[in-house]
């Protein structure tokens, strides 16, 4: 089941990347980050340990298509994978790292969404 996520400052979050209790720390795209950055710094990580299959056309984790989110589902997926070998959430500042998980923060905008 895929869960739409967002964080408290109402930036959404890639519901694909996550699986509860799965980490214990995200990496995610600086929403401050120009677009051409972002294409360029996900370029890298799918290129370099992250694996972007899911975000591809016809794949279950297209949607939402736009920079942002492939770039925080490819910048996590890189993190997740590459950590253990020294791999950090930088992205030549594109990233953040947030230990705040974002699955919790669903419930804060179901209602306001709904009305």
């Amino acid at each position: 089941m895929l869960k739409v996520v967002l964080f408290a400052n109402g930036i959404l979050v890639h519901a694909c990347m996550y699986v509860e209790g799965q980490y214990h720390d995200w990496c995610i795209a600086d929403e401050q980050t120009p677009d051409d950055e972002l294409v360029l710094a996900t370029k890298w990580a799918c290129e370099n340990g992250a694996d972007c299959t899911k975000i591809q056309e016809n794949q279950p984790c297209y949607h939402p298509n736009t920079v942002t989110q492939h770039a925080s589902y490819a910048f996590n997926s890189y993190y997740q994978n590459m950590k253990l070998k020294g791999a950090t959430c930088y992205f030549n500042s594109a990233a953040v790292l947030t230990a705040r998980d974002p699955s919790k923060f669903l419930s804060l905008f179901a209602s306001r969404d709904s009305s």
